[in-house]
């Protein structure tokens, strides 16, 4: 018998699990916007909604599920009906401009349009059309954090 893997394969330690409002056109656009290959779709007992979805992103693995308030105790995960969302899921890539002006294109919204940062990497922050934040960067330098300081204190002086 085969020793099962703690961590299955093609899985990293951290996986985001996003909650959203309506997860099979969140698939479609995070193909469109970031490459997304789908991995798997499993539909919900209602046939709407899903349980549980997969795409991978790059070499990483975003689990999503619509949302489910009726196993929430009545209360919505959704970040669109909550009115934001309090974390980012960051990407980097190989050309961070181009894969920004994709998930424009594909109907993300810009909160921070990309620019080069203190910190060395080229940046910028979008809103996804079911309320989930992303940023997007490329690194472009290796510094110190005595250099990252100093940038900072550049930067917001």
């Amino acid at each position: 018998m085969a020793q099962v893997k703690p961590i299955p394969e093609g899985y990293s330690t951290v996986t985001p699990h996003l909650v959203i409002g309506d997860a099979a056109k969140a698939i479609e656009f995070y193909k469109r916007a970031f490459g997304a290959e789908e991995v798997t779709r499993v539909p919900a007992p209602d046939g709407k909604r899903l349980m549980h979805a997969e795409v991978k992103i790059g070499n990483s693995r975003v689990m999503l599920a619509d949302d489910f308030p009726e196993f929430c105790g009545g209360h919505s995960r959704d970040p669109k009906k909550l009115g934001a969302s309090p974390v980012t899921i960051h990407l980097y890539v190989q050309d961070c401009d181009a894969a920004f002006d994709r998930a424009v294109a594909a109907g993300a919204t810009v909160r921070m349009p990309i620019q080069d940062m203190f910190w060395g990497d080229r940046y910028g922050a979008l809103t996804d059309p079911f309320g989930h934040e992303w940023s997007i960067a490329t690194h472009k330098q290796d510094l110190t954090p005595k250099q990252i300081v100093e940038g900072m204190k550049q930067a917001f002086s």
